[in-house]
């Protein structure tokens, strides 16, 4: 939003009618009911400038209303959703139950939508724009992980769910549940085996530090650090359908830039790839090379190839300590994107492969994740490091595997950060996380992908008030789809933190 702009909610406040706006004006805002479209206006040739930018986007038919906010000067609006003989007139915030009965009537089309503005007494009519519903529909909930946009702070951490079809959320585990302060802890990486929440995992460091694994009721704490790894695992990929993860493991540490706009970088001064088996507890080595960073793993749909990230680094001054010279060298550090063939029967890893050589373009690419149909790798692209959520110059690629052809995912991409993301289960929606609104905090955006691999533009997740991301301090981190809600409750996965961990076994050449 330009500093000039201001949204008439915001503008209502501004002019000091705080009790009407309190008491009177956002029940009118928040229900259809007492709306109606103007008969006398004046038709302007410009499309309506609204928050969030939902003008032209297509969204799945099971979506929950796209309630939105005129982003100008205005005393008030009114907005007419259609489809044929069908209407919902509301101030911009349709009802739930006839948003969901317009979007079916709309299905493999469009909804027409109207905006009406009053200042004073006069009435605007913007030129209409379309909300085109596709009959492809998008899996019911996501997660995330729910983070303030700084750099130390982490006990207000939290792992949500959020039902996609309307906008309920709920809280999957509290970190504040087994710490506080110096016995803090932090969560991340939740994950799940193809989308099922009833099998997950998620990692919590320090305090009670563990990974907690649920599969289909059972739960346990799996202490992973041993002492033939580099630590325990972290960034996992659970095969599609052994009860197989793989991890990297690391070394990671932060450093803060003075001039460059990019002010963290996070780095690894060691990195692996490692597989644990669910069942047995056993871990083992894939990857360990001295002068290979290996991070990222991801696996194929089919299960029979693990794509990962690497970035070759080889030291050039053994006088000083390996972090310093990374440090040193941090833009240096060009992560490539390889796989490996895997066995499920046997369960042996063939070698390595190149699949996408980003450091000969003077690149980094980072986050593999292949489509549902095993045609298309989605990535990440920067020009240095893998801790891309920090650089503003991050931008999605998308890669066809069935010619090896990459090409910026421009219909995605905005002027500034676009990291995380995941496939819907049919392969015909993305979730990415993206810095687009001010540069600072992280928001989920949604899009449609066609069998051509083209995307639509996309839309930011549905808020029930259009202008909560807008005061929303929390960053979203790792938005990942789900085909259901999660049911174990936070406060069991803290029982089971509290509690003890499984060891890991290391297994030499098992895999």
């Amino acid at each position: 939003m330009k500093t000039n702009t201001i949204h008439y909610k915001v503008q209502r406040l501004v002019k000091g009618i705080l009790p009407f706006y309190l008491f009177t004006f956002l029940p009118l805002l928040m229900a259809c009911g007492g709306a109606s479209v103007p008969k006398d206006y004046t038709q302007s040739n410009k499309l309506p400038t609204i928050y969030p930018d939902y003008v032209h986007v297509t969204v799945p038919v099971n979506i929950a209303p796209l309630s939105f906010e005129y982003d100008g000067e205005a005393d008030e609006m009114v907005v007419r959703y259609a489809v044929g003989d069908d209407e919902i007139v509301c101030n911009g915030q349709p009802d739930i139950d006839e948003w969901h009965a317009l979007a079916q009537k709309a299905k493999g089309n469009a909804i027409t939508v109207d905006v009406y503005t009053r200042n004073d007494n006069q009435w605007t009519r913007f030129k209409p724009f379309s909300i085109f519903v596709s009959p492809d529909s998008i899996d019911p909930y996501i997660s995330y992980r729910l983070i303030a946009p700084s750099y130390i702070s982490y006990e207000a951490l939290t792992i949500n769910q959020r039902c996609l079809e309307n906008y309920d959320e709920s809280v999957i585990y509290d970190n504040i549940l087994c710490g506080f302060e110096k016995d803090g802890q932090c969560i991340n990486c939740h994950h799940y085996q193809q989308y099922n929440p009833n099998r997950l995992q998620f990692h919590a460091r320090q305090n009670l530090g563990g990974t907690v694994i649920a599969y289909d009721g059972k739960l346990k704490k799996v202490n992973m650090r041993n002492d033939s790894i580099l630590s325990a695992g972290v960034y996992p990929a659970w095969h599609p359908w052994l009860n197989l993860i793989v991890y990297a493991t690391d070394k990671t540490s932060q450093s803060f830039h003075t001039t460059n706009p990019n002010k963290v970088e996070v780095y690894d001064e060691e990195s692996d790839i490692i597989a644990y088996d669910v069942e047995t507890d056993e871990v083992t080595n894939l990857e360990n090379s001295k002068t290979e960073f290996e991070v990222f793993p991801a696996w194929a749909p089919d299960g029979k190839t693990l794509y990962y990230c690497s970035a070759h680094f080889e030291r050039q001054d053994t006088t000083i300590k390996k972090v310093s010279e990374v440090i040193a060298r941090y833009n240096e550090l060009k992560y490539s994107i390889y796989r490996k063939s895997f066995d499920p029967e046997t369960r042996q890893f063939g070698p390595r492969e190149l699949v996408f050589d980003a450091a000969a373009i003077d690149s980094s690419a980072t986050f593999p994740r292949i489509s549902p149909d095993g045609r298309y790798l989605l990535f990440t692209m920067g020009h240095y490091g893998y801790f891309h959520i920090w650089h503003h110059d991050a931008d999605l690629w998308m890669m066809d595997l069935t010619n090896n052809t990459a090409r910026p995912f421009t219909e995605v991409n905005s002027p500034d950060t676009e990291s995380y993301h995941s496939w819907s289960s049919n392969g015909r929606w993305i979730v990415f996380s993206s810095r687009r609104n001010d540069g600072v905090f992280t928001r989920p955006f949604i899009a449609h992908v066609d069998k051509d691999g083209k995307a639509s533009k996309p839309f930011e997740l549905p808020s029930e008030d259009p202008d909560y991301h807008r005061q929303f301090l929390r960053c979203y981190n790792i938005p990942e789809f789900m085909k259901g809600p999660v049911t174990i409750t936070p406060q069991t996965f803290a029982d089971v933190l509290k509690g003890d961990a499984v060891s890991v076994k290391y297994v030499s050449g098992k895999n």
